[in-house]
């Protein structure tokens, strides 16, 4: 699904990526681990368009991203998601999952049975007529990973899902990220600091450190490389 090659980003002076390889198969989870300014949301940016790589390669599907803008990113399939949730507060949730259809060719009908399914798998179709800004932080994450979810996306980048919401919510929140690539046959970047739900969901697991990448691997893989223990708790 995805394959980034020699993937490079400088700041300046600042080297925030320096050569990530990985590819991304069909209807997987790839966890992404690494502490804060190891390169996780730089490379999340990259993806989708935010920033532009210094060099490198991002191909989707054998497309080659870089270059492109945000909005022809998600053209392409690619979804993302923010660890503070980005929603339109004074819409409705039922408006809110109504933007992503704009381009489709659908009918009313069919637009409203995709809102409904989505609105009813993160358990906010009795709030469908709220304000999205009456949520509580957990709910708007979960809204906004449904407004994504609507557009049918090949890719969708998870970052910090879990930071901030409460257990009940992050329960339901996992439930629905494992669902997914079965459900729709998307593939999931999850970049989380929540190790339990990193390694309850990824079919594989990467770990970042200063831009690199430090190990790859299941679970118990990553645990147990040195380097990582060394990384995270010191020699």
């Amino acid at each position: 699904m995805l394959r980034i090659e020699g993937l490079v980003k400088d700041f300046g002076g600042l080297r925030a990526l320096a050569g990530l390889d990985f590819e991304v198969p069909e209807r997987s989870i790839l966890g992404v681990l690494g502490m804060n300014g190891s390169g996780k949301t730089t490379m999340l940016n990259c993806i989708n368009g935010i920033y532009i790589a210094s060099s490198g390669s991002i191909r989707l599907e054998g497309t080659e991203l870089i270059g492109l803008k945000p909005a022809q990113v998600f053209e392409h399939g690619v979804g993302r998601t923010f660890q503070v949730p980005r929603v339109f507060p004074r819409m409705t949730l039922w408006d809110n999952l109504a933007v992503p259809l704009l381009s489709r060719s659908l009918n009313r009908a069919e637009r409203d049975e995709i809102r409904i399914t989505w609105l009813k798998k993160v358990q906010l179709y009795d709030l469908r007529h709220n304000y999205a800004e009456e949520l509580s932080g957990g709910q708007q994450k979960l809204l906004e990973l449904a407004r994504i979810m609507v557009a049918r996306p090949k890719l969708v980048l998870l970052d910090e899902p879990f930071a901030g919401v409460n257990p009940t919510l992050s329960r339901l929140l996992i439930d629905v990220i494992r669902e997914m690539p079965e459900d729709t046959g998307c593939s999931v970047i999850l970049v989380s600091h929540d190790l339990t739900s990193i390694y309850e969901l990824s079919h594989d697991i990467i770990v970042m450190h200063e831009g690199r990448i430090l190990a790859r691997g299941d679970a118990a893989t990553v645990q147990a490389n040195p380097d990582v223990i060394e990384a995270y708790l010191g020699a």
